[in-house]
């Protein structure tokens, strides 16, 4: 909850990620999907930055499954 507050005050908005398919959308198909953008992803153990179609980790997390993103609305 703290880091939503701060990504909203920075002008970021919350979105849900749809799960018609609950466990195959994964964060590299959010990539794929979203070739522009800045995006906080959050896995709901995990968030993940993705930058035009790149996400950035200590670690990799492209199989992983986001449930709610965060994009940047440039205003």
């Amino acid at each position: 909850r703290v880091w939503g507050e701060y990504l909203k005050s920075r002008g970021y908005e919350r979105g849900v990620v749809v799960d018609t398919c609950p466990y195959c959308y994964t964060v590299r198909d959010f990539c794929r999907d979203h070739p522009l953008g800045t995006y906080v992803l959050g896995t709901g153990t995990h968030a993940v930055a993705v930058i035009d179609g790149d996400y950035i980790d200590a670690w990799d997390s492209g199989d992983e499954v986001p449930v709610y993103y965060w994009e940047k609305r440039w205003r």
